[in-house]
């Protein structure tokens, strides 16, 4: 009798390729479609095959992608056991880059589940949020994706005046006053091929603003209901901490209990410097790694600096450092993003009437 059925699983877009092993034993590998009918039908076999093995245990893996945690959700709802890994703790050597096959990373994944299952090696899985943080993800970072935009589009804009040998500008950039400006550089003063690029830009940069101004008030009222509004109201106790800087900071960590102190908050979210240390160089740390949300760090780097400006005891703590040596000014400033992130995780769980670790 069998015991475990264990499936690696290399996702695409359109296709699956699985690597499954039964036990020990040599692995098969299968083919099927992304759509709907054929995962359900992959489904099916897997509990067929199972059934007519008496398999105790189906554990199925794939790493994360731009498919969500749906595939994860349908497993779960027939009884597969399924993990989605994070790439960036999954180990790759060069040659590995070098020789990269769709069946390869199925087997790579398959290699990862094996070592789970018989050898009780850790799985290097990713949280899976509930319905409710994934769907309030979605508006918060469509609010940021159209922020970057609209930013993208301003250097667009001043990059096309520098070429056009147009240097000079009002004060106050993207005032009232500067819109007008550039409305007057396309009646009367650019080019024509140059008039009919920046009226196009104006178009695009004064649409996502309204936008960002929607969506925006979308963000202000989810902040409101019941679910967020005791654990926004906490966050933004701290200075510098608005309604999104809150409810980005909320929805990238999700469950704030899942982290057990705050030296994973601070690797959670890539505010911590790796380490390079072997043999002698037994103390030799690196850059802050950046890995988990970047969405957080930008968020965190931002009210930092409004910190600066108006928390005298935040500008002391940053001075320490940066007094020590003028350079380092980077590091004081992620120095700052950490402890504020520390702070705003420690609020978060004394909202939720959880007593913070150390």
């Amino acid at each position: 009798m069998a015991k475990y059925i264990m499936v690696g699983c290399d996702l695409h877009d359109r296709s699956m390729l699985l690597k499954i092993a039964v036990d020990r034993g040599k692995p098969r590998l299968r083919c099927w479609g992304a759509c709907a009918s054929s995962r359900q039908a992959m489904v099916n076999d897997l509990l067929r095959w199972a059934t007519q093995l008496q398999a105790e245990r189906i554990v199925f893996a794939y790493e994360a992608c731009g498919f969500g945690f749906g595939l994860h959700d349908e497993l779960a709802e027939a009884g597969i056991e399924c993990h989605v890994l994070a790439p960036s703790k999954m180990e790759r050597s060069a040659q590995r880059r070098k020789r990269k096959t769709d069946e390869k990373d199925a087997q790579a994944i398959l290699d990862i589940v094996r070592a789970y299952v018989l050898a009780g090696v850790a799985m290097p899985s990713v949280w899976i949020p509930d319905l409710a943080t994934r769907d309030d993800r979605e508006l918060v970072r469509r609010r940021l994706a159209v922020a970057e935009d609209s930013s993208a589009i301003q250097v667009r804009i001043r990059w096309l005046l520098k070429r056009s040998g147009i240097e000079s500008a009002p004060a106050g950039a993207w005032t009232g006053r500067y819109m007008e400006w550039l409305g007057r550089l396309v009646q009367k003063e650019l080019p024509k091929g140059a008039a009919a690029t920046l009226a196009s830009l104006l178009r695009q940069v004064e649409w996502l603003w309204g936008g960002q101004d929607l969506l925006s008030a979308q963000v202000a009222a989810l902040s409101r209901t019941p679910r967020h509004a005791p654990l926004v109201a906490a966050l933004r106790r701290h200075k510098g901490v608005g309604v999104l800087t809150a409810m980005v900071f909320l929805t990238e960590l999700g469950d704030m209990r899942r982290f057990g102190d705050r030296r994973q908050v601070g690797s959670f979210l890539g505010l911590t410097p790796g380490s390079f240390e072997s043999g002698e160089a037994d103390d030799h740390k690196g850059h802050v790694t950046r890995q988990g949300p970047s969405r957080v760090r930008k968020v965190l780097c931002q009210a930092v600096w409004s910190r600066l400006r108006s928390v005298p005891s935040e500008r002391q703590a940053y001075d320490r450092i940066v007094n020590k040596d003028p350079k380092h000014k980077k590091i004081a400033v992620v120095a700052r993003m950490r402890t504020l992130a520390i702070r705003l995780w420690h609020e978060g769980l004394a909202a939720q009437g959880v007593t913070p670790a150390a």
